[in-house]
């Protein structure tokens, strides 16, 4: 399980980062070392490296925003993958390609504020659908998703 090490030791610097402490790396080697782990290995799966490095993995190509070329092969590569990943990161991933390349979401995780309120960040692809879309893929309600940001962060 060496790979999975790397992949969650590459998540802890990145999250350490985005908390105000050290990250050496920075989104884009991480994001260059991801792309070179993809070629030799294919996506890090849940059977290859456990849930927690796919996750790591994952949230590695959610931060390639400097990189949506990356990102959207990632996300053909989870997508491709099925069952062997977990379906909320192939949500998340899907909504921030679409949010990236300013079209609607299909999964709302990807928020913005939207005259006053939190919504999803460039609209809906079909708003009826949402519900039934989160709960495919394990993911809480909207309403709880939107309640875990606390009170209104769009409110001044």
């Amino acid at each position: 399980m060496e790979l999975a090490a790397e992949l969650i030791g590459m998540l802890e610097r990145d999250q350490a980062g985005r908390l105000g402490g050290e990250d050496p790396e920075g989104d884009q080697r991480r994001t260059e070392r991801l792309g070179v782990i993809i070629g030799e290995c294919g996506w890090p799966t849940i059977s290859m490296v456990g849930e927690e490095g796919e996750d790591a993995a994952w949230a590695i190509a959610q931060h390639s925003d400097l990189d949506p070329d990356f990102q959207e092969r990632a996300l053909a590569l989870l997508i491709a993958a099925g069952d062997d990943v977990s379906p909320g990161n192939v949500a998340y991933l899907d909504d921030r390609v679409r949010a990236g390349k300013g079209e609607p979401q299909k999964y709302g995780t990807q928020i913005a504020c939207v005259d006053g309120e939190l919504g999803p960040a460039n609209g809906w692809e079909d708003e009826d659908a949402v519900a039934d879309l989160r709960a495919d893929a394990g993911l809480e309600p909207l309403e709880e998703y939107y309640a875990s940001f606390g009170p209104n962060p769009c409110e001044e």
